[in-house]
């Protein structure tokens, strides 16, 4: 069996045998511990998820909610310690093949796990193309309940030149080019329904995570992803491009999409646009550019 690294379709993750894979299932509301149904992903995964399948909590499995209020947005990366505990939880073993997988083509928490582990050094893991709606339009069997499985002693580390975390750090190599993932409207400051402020980070080119998908919800041809996102950046070299969004999650998607499209070596501005104007005194910039 091949090992997978950006993406797997429904019909190949059916094929593996269940002991070479480890599913999980990170359905989230974007909104995080705000929504009005917090408990809504949890509940769609004990009524209905890929059999096998473990579920990952954004606020509580692939965020560090203990370091919230510290000026690292509204999704804080977790510590490096209590990630591993929660791969332990789940039985990941080094070598085993993760798939992660939402409810549909966004694959917004799934890409945020595809980078954590791609973090820790780990990259036998894909995002499950289309998500669980794809897994349901193939006619493939799902179960109810949870699902536990036999747990393992995980001692992982960060690699920190995969990450931005510090605030003052972001500007510190004038040929780095800052990519905002949000929707058009949030980045120039039409809207903003969940941070502080409206607008972007001055200087910050903007590629909406949404435009990596074609009109079936899947991801588009890696070519296309490269033309894209090479009329965006221009010259930028990939390990040139930090990716933001609104916490830390959304711009997983573009760090997705790129590494799929053979575009390697950007990095993350996790604590991303709720992080930089957790503090007011930071410049804020609207409109186009």
């Amino acid at each position: 069996m091949g090992l997978y690294t950006t993406l797997i379709d429904a019909a190949t993750l059916a094929a593996m045998p269940p002991d070479k894979v480890l599913i999980v299932d990170c359905r989230a509301d974007p909104a995080g511990a705000g929504a009005a149904d917090p408990d809504k992903p949890g509940r769609e995964y004990r009524e209905a998820h890929i059999p096998g399948a473990v579920h990952a909590s954004l606020e509580h499995d692939l965020s560090g909610l203990e370091r919230k209020g510290q000026g690292l947005g509204r999704h804080p990366l977790p510590l490096a310690q209590a990630f591993s505990a929660v791969l332990g939880r789940w039985g990941w073993r080094p070598g085993l093949q993760v798939v992660a997988y939402d409810a549909g083509s966004s694959a917004l928490a799934a890409a945020r796990l595809w980078w954590l582990l791609r973090l820790a050094g780990v990259h036998e893991v894909a995002v499950l193309d289309g998500g669980f709606a794809a897994w349901r339009e193939a006619g493939l069997p799902v179960e109810s309940g949870t699902v536990a499985r036999a747990s393992s002693q995980v001692d992982l580390h960060f690699d920190p030149a995969q990450a931005i975390t510090d605030h003052a750090a972001l500007h510190a190599d004038p040929a780095a080019v800052l990519l905002d993932a949000r929707a058009a409207a949030r980045y120039r400051g039409d809207t903003e329904p969940l941070d502080r402020a409206a607008g972007h980070v001055p200087g910050a080119l903007n590629r909406p995570y949404a435009d990596n998908l074609d009109a079936s919800g899947r991801f588009k041809s890696p070519a296309q992803l490269r033309d894209e996102f090479t009329a965006v950046l221009g010259a930028t070299p990939p390990r040139k491009v930090v990716h933001m969004c609104g916490s830390g999650v959304t711009a997983c998607h573009n760090l997705l999409a790129m590494e799929h499209a053979g575009l390697h070596g950007s990095r993350l501005y996790a604590p991303s646009w709720s992080g930089w104007v957790s503090d007011p005194s930071r410049p804020v910039a609207t409109g186009a550019r």
